[in-house]
């Protein structure tokens, strides 16, 4: 059997919830006592799908949010009646799907054959509940910096993104507006860190061509470029997703026209000269793009020696310290150490998708 011709996921599932799902969710739920959604986690939800998607959790699918006092009562008797009358196969793709599997992560895939009940992928919840499991907080409720802190970008970008497809009382549009951007100060704490990241290491391809060692001059530049482009989706007040679609999300900035060359030229290049001539074009980009913002004083945006080394660099700490003078609240204005947002210190994969590892860190802001 060929393969169905693509859909994007998103369009697949608002097709599926329209003319599958939606009947049969309406004759166990009342059409304005639910909201439904393809929000969260899935390379379809930030539109970066393609056909290689398909072969695990990606098919026809969507959540469900119910009443928080009704969600497991009423819940069961939905999915009850979604498995038995969901067609097996949705503009020839799967409905069902195996069940988890433990050693891949929980990773499902499609089972296309007509069998009963159809193991489906429509996620049934309450819309607090499943902002609690994605970020650790009650959304409905008021957020405090330290939550802020600890709420990885990627996760911000997933319960953003996607598409509403019902929400007739407007719940889940509240909650995903109330997270569609940091505050304000929380705004200039992470542009801040993020100017001191590069300043902490904008010496060092220099340092390390310097000293014969060319390899480490390439990861030394390409942690910088890495950090010169999640600056610049702070800069443009937009979420930056993990490193899988970084780049991707990143062509889609209003720098990029002016940044992406000297970005690939940067990571490609064979000596420092031409790394530095790279480099040298991405400092001035952003500091620029810092001073166009007008959140501080005018900055000088040329780049000059580190101190007494011969290296060219923008001198990072001047854009951090001018944002932390602009933060007014005094809980970030008196954090003893300026380490940023979970997310730009922590590295790992396993941490930083753990929503229990992640609330903790709201103890360094305390």
């Amino acid at each position: 059997m060929s393969a169905p011709r693509f859909i994007p996921g998103l369009t697949l599932g608002r097709l599926f919830y329209q003319e599958a799902a939606r009947a049969i969710i309406e004759s166990v739920v009342p059409a304005d006592g639910y909201s439904a959604a393809l929000i969260g986690s899935g390379s379809e939800v930030l539109g970066c799908d393609s056909p290689r998607s398909a072969d695990h959790n990606w098919g026809p699918r969507f959540q469900v949010f119910l009443p928080e006092s009704s969600a497991e009562s009423l819940g069961a008797a939905l999915n009850d009646a979604l498995e038995k009358r969901l067609p097996a196969v949705f503009r020839g793709y799967a409905v069902g799907f195996a069940e988890p599997d433990p050693l891949d992560g929980g990773t499902r895939v499609p089972l296309p054959r007509d069998e009963r009940p159809v193991r489906h992928l429509i996620e049934i919840t309450g819309i607090r509940e499943y902002f609690r499991r994605s970020i650790g907080a009650d959304v409905t409720a008021e957020l405090a910096v330290a939550d802020w802190l600890s709420f990885p970008e990627q996760r911000l970008l997933e319960l953003t993104s996607g598409e509403v497809f019902h929400d007739p009382r407007g719940e889940l549009e509240a909650c995903r507006r109330k997270l569609a951007y940091h505050p304000r100060d929380v705004w200039l704490y992470r542009m801040a860190c993020q100017w001191l990241k590069i300043f902490q290491q904008e010496a060092f391809p220099g340092r390390c061509e310097e000293a014969g060692d060319r390899v480490g001059m390439r990861i030394t530049a390409g942690r910088i470029v890495r950090d010169f482009m999640r600056l610049c989706f702070l800069q443009e007040r937009r979420y930056a997703p993990y490193e899988k679609w970084l780049g991707t999300a990143f062509r889609k900035l209003s720098c990029a026209p002016a940044a992406e060359d000297h970005v690939e030229g940067a990571l490609e290049a064979e000596n420092y000269a031409v790394v530095e001539d790279h480099l040298a074009a991405l400092y001035g980009i952003a500091a620029r793009a810092h001073n166009s913002l007008g959140l501080t004083g005018p900055m000088d945006t040329s780049v000059r020696d580190f101190f007494s080394r011969p290296y060219k660099v923008i001198r990072g700490e001047r854009f951090a310290h001018a944002l932390f003078a602009a933060i007014s609240d005094e809980q970030l204005r008196g954090l003893p150490m300026r380490i940023g947002a979970v997310d730009q210190f922590v590295d790992s994969t396993d941490f930083i998708e753990n929503v229990e590892m992640t609330r903790k860190s709201r103890a360094l802001y305390s």
